[in-house]
């Protein structure tokens, strides 16, 4: 298991995108995100390295999209 230091809670992971909880929690039911799960509370947590991932993943996808407008 990743240490604590690199997991972060739903929360923290929508700041981190932009998006809503919701949305978050969204992806991780569609295969999206892959939770793991606190073995106390049953929270999901994320790996700071699977969001930054996906976040460079849209960045470019957005970045390539703009630039197609132009």
């Amino acid at each position: 298991m990743p240490s604590m230091n690199s997991l972060l809670t739903v929360s923290e992971a929508a700041v981190l995108l932009g998006v809503s909880t919701s949305t978050i929690r969204n992806w991780d039911r569609a295969g999206k995100l892959k939770a793991i799960r606190h073995p106390i509370n049953n929270y999901r947590l994320y790996e700071r390295k699977q969001l930054q991932a996906l976040l460079d993943h849209l960045t470019q996808n957005n970045s390539l999209l703009e630039r197609g407008k132009q």
